[in-house]
């Protein structure tokens, strides 16, 4: 069937500028209402449950009772991060400098849906943008296409319900998803909001549009031993077998140093983890089945992705143990192009890397980093708070973890002051333009107002160095 994208974009364009242009004369306390409202209704345990079933239902991947899990914690934690916001009008005030700065809307957003994080993010990116008085149009990833359609039904209906516009929030109808409809969306909006996969982030920012987007996960980190092994493996284990590693946050590789290395493996066959012994067969065999046409290419097999530990080992026709929850593989021939289980797994798949002491430790990280995953994340467990500054200093990351299981961290969480998001900006070194998780505020535009005041112009002497100015002279 022959489909007009751009006709269709279009049309949900003019709708969703009609519902804008409503919304932009909102007040503060409007906005609030509106945000309150999302977040309660989209945070009851009914709808919550609902969501999620029909997306592991769709999609064929991930955990329900996690899903349903995350959408509270992200849903409430994003709103208590948001509420008492100043998104209206004047923001700023500074009668010394004589500026003031006021919050104005920045229009259409239009938002990409992963499908790892498709319960989610569409009731998130919403508050975003309602925050600021913008509308949306949501874009899903095929396999999520229906889901996307029950989410954003149930902000229609709490729009209607408070007297604002339902077309605020548009989603694409499933007949219409695809790669093109979504190059068309980003090419036509004020603005583009861009989660999932690097092909599709990277089309984002070359669609012309202003763009926000997220860099390739990696996350690496690296156990010296001066911490609990059986609390530290524990603490991967949450935060790797959660949704069944859908998030790119999880821990895809653990450096861990030598004289802990024994002792911390059998910490993580306590926490049900499998151990799958480097250079033979079952590791041969995982590999064939992680990258199919390995290596000839680097692409992951989509069978794997945040499925089971029994459904993977299944799959490459291993013995599934009894209660096994995650799978350890070793990795000691090298690190980096070449080793692709240093790379990011996007399954519940691990990678066990020994060191010979720090300066090791932290060779072998950057060299995953600069193979993938640069600018995203990594973690430390130690507690010696000298190698914590080493590696802060040298990893070319925008969010490191300390003592903390990574995919429950990264993106924010009620015992760390990372900002709560489902959006991790990677820098430059990621490709994205912001290097922290977007939030509300990056979703303004802002009008900067100059009023005069006293010339304060300093002498030449009172701020170069007398050093400086006498070698020119």
């Amino acid at each position: 069937m022959d489909i007009n994208y751009k006709g269709y974009v279009s049309d949900l364009i003019e709708r969703s500028r009609k519902a804008q242009n409503i919304a932009q004369n909102y007040d503060q306390s409007k906005v609030d209402e509106l945000l309150a409202a999302i977040a309660y209704g989209c945070s009851r345990l009914e709808f919550r449950q609902l969501v999620s079933k029909s997306l592991v239902n769709e999609s064929g991947m991930g955990k329900e009772g996690d899903k349903v899990i995350k959408m509270y914690g992200r849903v409430k934690g994003i709103y208590c991060e948001t509420k008492d916001g100043v998104s209206v009008g004047l923001v700023e005030k500074n009668e010394m400098t004589g500026m003031s700065k006021y919050a104005k809307p920045m229009g259409v957003i239009g938002a990409i849906i992963p499908i790892t994080n498709g319960e989610a993010t569409q009731v998130v990116k919403t508050m975003q943008c309602l925050k600021g008085r913008n509308s949306i149009i949501l874009a899903p990833h095929p396999k999520g296409a229906e889901t996307n359609m029950l989410v954003a039904k149930k902000l229609r209906e709490i729009l209607a319900m408070f007297d604002a516009p339902e077309d605020l929030v548009i989603p694409i109808e499933p007949d219409y998803v695809s790669i093109d409809c979504s190059g068309e969306l980003m090419k036509q909006v004020d603005f583009v909001l861009a989660t999932g996969g690097t092909p599709m982030v990277r089309a984002a920012y070359s669609s012309g549009t202003p763009t926000i987007g997220v860099g390739t996960g990696n996350a690496t980190t690296y156990v010296d031993g001066s911490t609990d092994l059986d609390k530290t493996a524990n603490m991967i284990m949450r935060s790797k077998t959660f949704d069944n590693a859908t998030s790119c946050s999880t821990e895809n590789n653990i450096i861990v140093e030598e004289h802990c290395y024994v002792a911390f493996i059998e910490s993580l066959k306590k926490q049900g983890a499998v151990i799958i012994k480097e250079n033979t067969n079952e590791a041969l065999t995982l590999k064939k089945t992680l990258w199919p046409e390995w290596p000839e290419n680097h692409n992951l097999s989509r069978y794997i992705i945040a499925q089971s530990a029994e459904r993977i080992l299944g799959l490459a026709g291993l013995d599934v143990p009894e209660g096994v929850k995650f799978i350890a593989v070793e990795e000691n021939g090298g690190v980096g192009q070449g080793f692709p289980f240093t790379g990011e797994k996007l399954s519940i798949v691990t990678t066990l890397i020994k060191s010979q002491g720090f300066e090791d430790a932290l060779n072998k990280m950057e060299a995953i980093l600069e193979y993938m995953g640069k600018g995203h994340s990594c973690g430390i467990h130690t507690t010696d708070d000298e190698k914590i500054d080493k590696m802060a200093l040298r990893m070319k990351v925008t969010k490191m973890c300390v003592n903390q299981p990574q995919s429950l961290s990264n993106s924010g969480s009620w015992e760390n002051g990372f900002p709560k998001s489902m959006t991790l900006g990677c820098g430059t070194w990621g490709h994205n333009s912001i290097s922290h998780n977007a939030t509300w505020r990056d979703l303004l535009n802002f009008t900067y107002v100059s009023k005069p005041i006293a010339n304060y112009e300093p002498l030449e002497e009172d701020i170069f160095p007398t050093e400086i100015r006498k070698r020119f002279e």
